[in-house]
C-alpha cells in the first residue's frame, strides 16, 4: 500500500469507528445485558444440573463460546449494517472516487467490524469473569493470549466480511436481517457456545464438524481454558480456510456492485 492511498484507508477505517461510536450504548451496554442474562440463566441457574466430563464449570465452559458470539455477532452487524445503510443514503457512491482498490475498502471495512466484534468480546469476557468470581471466588486463568487473540481476529474479520457479503446481495434491511436469523445464528447457537461435541449423539457429533464456527468457538475456548473438543491444528487450518473463503467471497461481490442508489 502506497502513502498516496494509506491515508484514504485509514480514513474509511475511522469512519468506521465513528460510525459505530455513534451507537455507543447499541454497542456496549445492549451485548452488556445480553452476555449477563445469558451467564444468569445458563450459566448459574441450569449450570449447576450440568456436568462436563472434563470437570470444567459449566460457567467458565460457556464463557469462551459467549465471547466469540458476541465477536461474530457485531463484527457481522458492523459491515452488514454500513453497507445496506450506505445503499440507502448514497454514501456507497464516494467509494468509487478514493483511490483505493476494492481489496483495501474490504479491509478497511473489516478492520471497522473486527474492531467493534473485539470491543464486545473483550467486554463479554470481563463480564463473564465478575460472574465466575462471585461463584467461585477466583478469576479464570487465560492459558493462552497468542492463540486466544488469533482466533477471536479470525472470526472477526470472517464474518466482518460475510457481512460484506451478504449487505452487497441484499436488497431490502429484512434481507439482511434474515440471513442473520436464518442462518448465522443457527450456526453460532449450533457450533458449540453452549454444549460440548462429547455430550452430543454421535451422528449430531458428525454433523456438527461440518460447521466452521464450531472450529473458531473452540479455538476461543482452547485460548481461555486448554480444552477443546477439536484439535488445534484443525481448527485453525479450518478457520484459515474460512477465512480465506469469505474473503473471496466478499471480493466478488464488491467487484460486482455498482453502487447504484436505490
Amino acid at each position: 500500500m502506497t502513502k498516496q492511498n494509506f491515508l484514504p484507508f485509514l480514513m474509511l477505517y475511522y469512519k468506521e469507528l465513528r460510525r459505530f461510536n455513534k451507537v455507543f450504548i447499541q454497542t456496549v451496554l445492549t451485548p452488556l445485558i445480553t452476555s449477563s442474562l445469558y451467564l444468569l440463566i445458563f450459566g448459574i441457574s441450569l449450570g449447576k444440573n450440568i456436568n462436563l466430563l472434563n470437570n470444567i464449570p459449566y460457567l467458565a465452559f460457556i464463557i469462551p463460546g459467549l465471547v466469540m458470539m458476541g465477536v461474530l455477532n457485531n463484527a457481522y452487524q458492523n459491515s452488514s449494517t454500513s453497507i445496506i445503510s450506505g445503499k440507502f443514503s448514497g454514501d456507497l457512491q464516494d467509494l468509487r472516487v478514493t483511490p483505493l482498490s476494492n481489496h483495501q475498502i474490504i479491509w478497511a471495512l473489516a478492520l471497522g467490524g473486527l474492531t467493534r466484534g473485539l470491543l464486545v468480546g473483550t467486554i463479554t469476557f470481563f463480564v463473564g469473569q465478575i460472574f465466575y468470581f462471585v461463584n467461585y471466588g477466583s478469576m479464570i486463568q487465560v492459558q493462552n493470549y497468542l492463540i486466544l487473540f488469533v482466533f477471536m481476529i479470525i472470526g472477526g474479520l470472517s464474518f466482518a466480511m460475510f457481512g460484506l457479503s451478504v449487505a452487497f446481495w441484499a436488497k431490502t434491511f429484512d434481507q439482511l436481517s434474515a440471513v442473520g436469523s436464518f442462518i448465522l445464528t443457527p450456526l453460532i447457537y449450533l457450533g458449540g457456545v453452549f454444549f460440548s461435541l462429547e455430550n452430543l449423539h454421535p451422528f449430531w457429533q458428525g454433523l456438527s464438524k461440518f460447521n466452521p464456527l464450531l472450529y473458531f468457538i473452540n479455538g476461543v475456548r482452547y485460548g481461555i481454558l486448554g480444552q477443546t473438543d477439536v484439535t488445534l491444528w484443525l481448527a485453525l487450518g479450518v478457520s484459515f480456510a474460512s477465512l480465506t473463503v469469505i474473503y473471496i467471497i466478499a471480493w466478488h461481490s464488491l467487484k460486482k456492485s455498482n453502487f447504484t442508489r436505490w
